[in-house]
């Protein structure tokens, strides 16, 4: 989207295309954003051998046929100058056909280490743009490889730690915690997130909390108030079923509790907010902890896997950061240097050398 408006910006006689899978959220995303979509028949595949994993493979295999002709068709009625994929299966037929016809292709991987359709593209498109340098390597052909970081919206630089903190109403000094795990495999860190606040309660509330609790938060605020604590904004213990205004939250967060997708950590190093990141052990390839590792090893945030992570363990060591105000002035510096403000614009200019 960031990039669909960058081009409209610059020519507004621009055509744009969107295309995506059959019944993805794209389908209703890309319309409300006053775009067009085409869509393919495509699914990805499974790493395993188990029955339905066949099965869906096979699937997936029948799918690769259909979605060939189909990104024919797409290309010869919209005849694109440029085809960009931004690593989804959904962008595979399309890229690659485009490739094949010798018009510009590139494709852009947010993660630290490419999945399997960004490993397969890369073979074929004109440049593959990545948001990390240590990216890089992964990549057999790293003189194609451009880093321009991942595209952030632009709500999250509107307001600076201050500004941020008066709109939520925060009148005291206490620095502010956000958490917030997602929805593939939160209930296992939501339920760690009871412990937690419940240390919070006992301590005193030292340090504000807003933790984002997605579909487990009636659960969470059953087990909170059958131990006596009823979260609230005034009392600095807060609990939401979702954070709607989250580059505000996070823009007014001395620490972020979360996991490790490619678009927050993008997030984290654009406004480098510190983070304690658990990554998420339920995705493709494990590539959340390749993309914590990236962050970790440069120093800007704390790695704890799944595994090793406890509500014990995991206050104690933000209630340790916290203390150390310059150590988390250091993470910021680090993720500074990392960061990509401009990322959707590099990626702009990037793409304009490939229409010359």
């Amino acid at each position: 989207m960031a990039l669909a408006r960058l081009f409209r910006e610059h020519d507004p006689s621009c055509g744009v295309l969107f295309a995506g899978a059959d019944g993805g959220m794209e389908t209703r995303l890309v319309p409300k954003e006053g775009f067009d979509i085409q869509t393919v028949t495509i699914s990805g595949f499974r790493r395993s051998f188990s029955p339905s994993s066949i099965k869906h493979n096979l699937v997936t295999l029948r799918n690769m046929s259909l979605s060939k002709k189909q990104a024919a068709l797409i290309l010869d009625t919209f005849q694109p100058n440029l085809v960009v994929g931004t690593g989804g299966y959904a962008s595979f037929p399309i890229v690659k056909a485009a490739a094949a016809r010798g018009i510009p292709t590139a494709v852009h991987e947010s993660n630290a280490v490419p999945g399997l359709t960004t490993q397969a593209l890369s073979k074929v498109v004109d440049m593959v743009m990545v948001g990390f340098e240590e990216s890089r390597s992964h990549y057999a052909n790293p003189e194609r490889v451009v880093v321009t970081g991942t595209p952030v919206r632009g709500d999250f630089f509107r307001y600076n730690r201050k500004e941020a903190r008066a709109i939520l109403g925060i009148t005291d000094e206490r620095p502010l915690v956000l958490s917030y795990w997602g929805s593939l495999g939160a209930e296992v860190m939501n339920g760690q997130m009871v412990d937690f606040l419940s240390f919070l309660h006992r301590d005193g509330v030292p340090f504000r909390h807003i933790h984002g609790a997605g579909r487990d938060y009636q659960d969470i605020m059953a087990k909170l108030q059958a131990k006596g604590i009823t979260p609230s904004p005034e009392s600095g213990l807060e609990v939401r079923e979702y954070i709607y205004d989250m580059p505000t939250v996070m823009a007014a967060a001395d620490l972020v509790l979360c996991r490790a997708g490619a678009s927050t950590l993008a997030e984290l190093t654009a406004i480098a907010r510190p983070a304690i990141l658990v990554p998420s052990p339920n995705v493709t390839n494990d590539h959340q902890t390749k993309n914590a590792k990236v962050l970790s090893e440069a120093g800007g945030a704390i790695l704890v896997p799944e595994s090793e992570c406890s509500a014990e363990g995991l206050y104690r060591t933000t209630a340790e950061l916290l203390a150390r105000t310059e150590k988390r002035e250091e993470m910021s510096r680090k993720l500074n240097a990392m960061g990509a403000p401009d990322a959707a614009g590099r990626i702009y200019e990037a793409l304009l050398t490939l229409l010359h």
